[in-house]
């Protein structure tokens, strides 16, 4: 009987601390898994950068002469044609230095008639004393006096006459200066900017004084935007280019590279290239100096299997806390980086790990070779995979023990910081 009780005894006391165990014990909560399914579609990577609506061509009418703008002919937005008039300046000056050289002008050939007339008499003397001197009736001096007052006379008559020709290039200098106080628009275009007043005062002493901007044809427009050397390698001549403009918010205008320009340009040790975009404006709908975001296709692929980015950066807990422990109890550098949009332009395929669960629900990895990205999927270009594969995003967690790590990009410290790249299309 006593021993029936003790055996009871232990059982009370073993199954109380086994209940205390069970009840109050640390339990291990199974990890649940986010996945996401491989796709096929389309993944285009994309360059964006910031640039100004310009004309093509735009021709700067300046001055030649410096004067007060006695009247204007052409006004903002107006249409004009090559050799229009569009502005006078006072040309009552000019015509008073034009007056003066052509008076000049006169006085030279007069010279020069005067010249002629004393060659004339010098000769006659000349002559008078070469046919006395061989009768003994004048010395040899009186003979070479008169040959030297002969050349004299022919050489008076040639300064007289380049006097002439000096005065005739004075007069062409004022009457081209007067010609000047005409200005008229050198092509065929539309005025986009005056920068002159009627009775304002110019003068083109030390550089040209621009009146006037004149675009050639507003039709044809470009935008001039300034591309990172990151982003610069993928962008050729032909490819093609759309942007937005704050005007109209809901339209996407679009357009071809034509020119990369090879002159840097360095801003605060920022270098940068000027991009040219050729844009057709049959509608006239872009104005000269808007600011238009530019998006670039680097490259495009259709038809190809794509993974979500988060896929990539994902990281199983277990394999966290072996890279911790083999890096001394600090955090293990991330083997390789999310790739951004731009990057991986085909040139090269990246290898990466992608996680899958496998049979008992524990997280495998697979070695993945991975092509260009667009910011939110990312192409995969070997055949580990196949469409409609779940691959691994995240962990769930209940609500409340989401950690900063798990919001969504740009929120809290773990945001990523932002680039030149589109993150998304």
């Amino acid at each position: 009987m006593r021993r029936a009780i003790v055996i009871v005894g232990v059982l009370v006391v073993g199954a109380a601390i086994g209940g205390y165990v069970f009840f109050n014990g640390e339990r291990k909560v199974p990890v649940r898994y986010r996945s996401a399914v491989v796709e096929r579609g389309s993944v285009v990577s994309l360059v964006t950068a910031t640039g100004t609506i310009n004309p093509v061509v735009s021709v700067q009418v300046g001055t030649q002469v410096s004067g007060m703008i006695k009247s204007l002919h052409a006004d903002f937005n107006s249409v004009v044609k090559a050799g229009d008039i569009v502005a006078l300046i006072d040309p009552e000056p000019f015509k008073a230095r034009r007056d003066q050289a052509a008076s000049n002008l006169e006085m030279s050939k007069a010279n020069v008639s005067r010249a002629k007339t004393d060659l004339a008499q010098r000769k006659r003397e000349l002559d008078r004393v070469k046919s006395l001197v061989a009768q003994q009736y004048v010395s040899q001096n009186d003979v070479d006096v008169a040959t030297t007052n002969f050349q004299s006379a022919e050489a008076q008559v040639n300064v007289a006459g380049a006097q002439v020709k000096q005065a005739e290039a004075a007069l062409n200098a004022a009457e081209l200066d007067l010609k000047y106080t005409v200005i008229r628009s050198p092509v065929n275009g539309i005025v986009v900017a005056r920068t002159v007043e009627v009775g304002q005062t110019i003068a083109a002493s030390f550089a040209t004084p621009n009146l006037f901007l004149i675009a050639l044809d507003l039709t044809k427009m470009q935008v001039d935007t300034n591309v990172s050397e990151s982003d610069i390698g993928g962008i050729t001549e032909g490819k093609e280019a759309t942007f937005t403009v704050d005007a109209y918010p809901g339209h996407q205008f679009s357009g071809t590279i034509r020119q990369v320009r090879l002159a840097p340009i360095n801003v605060q040790n920022v270098v940068t290239y000027n991009v040219v975009v050729n844009v057709d404006n049959q509608d006239l709908r872009l104005k000269p100096g808007m600011t238009a975001n530019v998006s670039i296709v680097v490259a495009q692929r259709d038809a190809v299997l794509k993974v979500p980015n988060a896929a990539l950066r994902f990281t199983p807990p277990t394999a966290e806390r072996v890279d911790r422990a083999a890096s001394g109890g600090k955090p293990a550098k991330a083997k390789s980086a999310e790739p951004q949009a731009g990057a991986n332009r085909g040139a090269m395929a990246i290898k990466r790990t992608i996680w899958k669960q496998g049979p008992a629900g524990e997280p495998e990895p697979i070695q993945v070779q991975t092509g260009i990205s667009d910011g939110v999927a990312t192409e995969i270009v070997s055949e580990e995979l196949s469409e409609g594969t779940p691959v691994i995003v995240g962990i769930e967690r209940p609500k409340g023990e989401r950690g900063g790590k798990d919001l969504p990009p740009g929120f809290g410290s773990g945001g990523q910081k932002g680039s030149s790249r589109n993150r998304g299309l």
